[in-house]
């Protein structure tokens, strides 16, 4: 897409699907905006909160082994084998690295996608602490629209931690699982004549039918994200997208706006549609790490901070299969890890990561186009990348 116009065989379409075919996702991911609609998420007028810089030379030679493998690998080897576009590490507050590769940069923003989930449970987890929802309430007490869907009976919590009881499929080598017809109804295109299914992310909601029971076990399920925004945007009168600029980007002191694409009737994506700076995600990481203080604020209270780092059910979550994940939780959209370090990370489809290590003081943010979406192929070289270099920075703090 380097042109203007680029030239026919360098075009990327979102009509035709071509936007998100390998490799052309890699520039799609930061590029958003020039395919599909968006609302912005304002970072105010207010200045920008410094992040300072204390760069080391040291880290990519950090050396670890990855799940399931023999052969040892470095840091910086781990970054091209994950399809990194771009990496910020924070210790103690201060930029110690950052890289970026392919069509991101520093000004550019990239697409956070499920790391948007993590914005939106953390919203709620704020509104829960102040009182003004209530966690143990049904859904259909907030949103009546919901009462006939699967979502009617369950709690706000157990959509936060997602252990509803519902039929989604988030299998998207399955053509016929239901990720894709959610999908369809939240694209804002024009639907073929024939299309007689919901045409908006609420729409879709509504359809959602009953699978299992809910509070028994966790299972990640993208939908459950989108009733939490409705839940939220209920209760506030205000879009996720706005929420999340009055009450977290501009406190914040973000560096840039950030933006969120919509459905056909203007509604954000809370499922996954977030696109934000590298510089702003570690911001978040960072406060979050500072349980909610950042730029001179508290910003997230810090019992709602404390309730998410303690995290959920391991039995709960056990009982999804992740093999790669053992001991973890889920807690308002955050995964907690229960490891040596207290660590707990947002992550997102293609290796987009908020990792917060509290013992070694470090945050990692990373955005990434890997060709498999699923975290599974990026985990193992990831997750034990993350763990060394916080070792050493325990090690060698400077």
């Amino acid at each position: 897409m380097v042109g203007a116009p680029p030239p026919p065989d360098r075009v990327i379409r979102f009509d035709d699907g071509s936007y998100w075919a390998f490799p052309a996702m890699r520039w799609t991911v930061s590029n958003f905006r020039q395919l599909m609609p968006t609302v912005n998420v304002s970072r105010g007028l207010g200045p920008v909160a410094a992040l300072p810089s204390a760069l080391r030379d040291d880290l990519d030679a950090v050396r670890f082994t990855p799940l399931n493998s023999d052969r040892p690998m470095t840091w910086r080897e781990s970054l091209d084998a994950n399809y990194t576009d771009g990496i910020v590490v924070l210790h103690r507050g201060r930029i110690v690295y950052e890289r970026y590769f392919g069509v991101l940069k520093p000004e550019g923003q990239h697409g956070a996608m499920s790391v948007t989930k993590t914005f939106v449970g953390t919203l709620a987890a704020m509104l829960v602490a102040e009182g003004v929802l209530e966690a143990g309430q049904r859904v259909d007490h907030y949103v009546p629209e919901l009462a006939a869907s699967a979502f009617g009976n369950a709690t706000v919590r157990q959509v936060m931690d997602m252990t509803t009881g519902i039929k989604f499929s988030e299998n998207y080598a399955d053509p016929n699982a239901e990720v894709w017809a959610h999908g369809a109804a939240g694209n804002p295109l024009p639907k073929p004549k024939d299309y007689t299914g919901p045409r908006s992310y609420y729409e879709f909601l509504q359809t959602v039918k009953p699978e299992g029971v809910h509070g028994e076990a966790f299972h990640y399920r993208t939908a459950n994200t989108d009733a939490l925004g409705w839940i939220l945007a209920r209760v506030t009168g205000k879009s996720v997208a706005q929420l999340l600029s009055e009450r977290i980007w501009s406190p914040m002191g973000a560096e840039q706006d950030a933006y969120m694409s919509v459905d056909s009737i203007g509604m954000p994506f809370a499922g996954g549609g977030l696109s934000t700076g590298l510089r702003d995600l570690a911001r978040f990481g960072e406060m979050i790490r500072n349980n909610g203080v950042f730029n001179g604020r508290q910003i997230v209270p810090a019992i709602a901070v404390g309730d998410i780092r303690r995290g959920g059910s391991t039995a709960d979550f056990a009982k999804a299969g992740y093999a790669q994940l053992p001991g973890w939780s889920y807690r308002s959209m955050w995964w907690v890890t229960h490891n040596a370090h207290g660590a707990f990370a947002a992550r997102g489809v293609h290796g987009q990561t908020v990792y917060v290590d509290p013992k070694a003081e470090m945050v990692i943010a990373r955005f990434a186009s890997h060709p498999v979406a699923g975290n599974a192929a990026i985990d193992p070289t990831s997750l034990p990348a993350y763990h060394a270099l916080a070792r050493h920075l325990l090690a060698a703090p400077r």
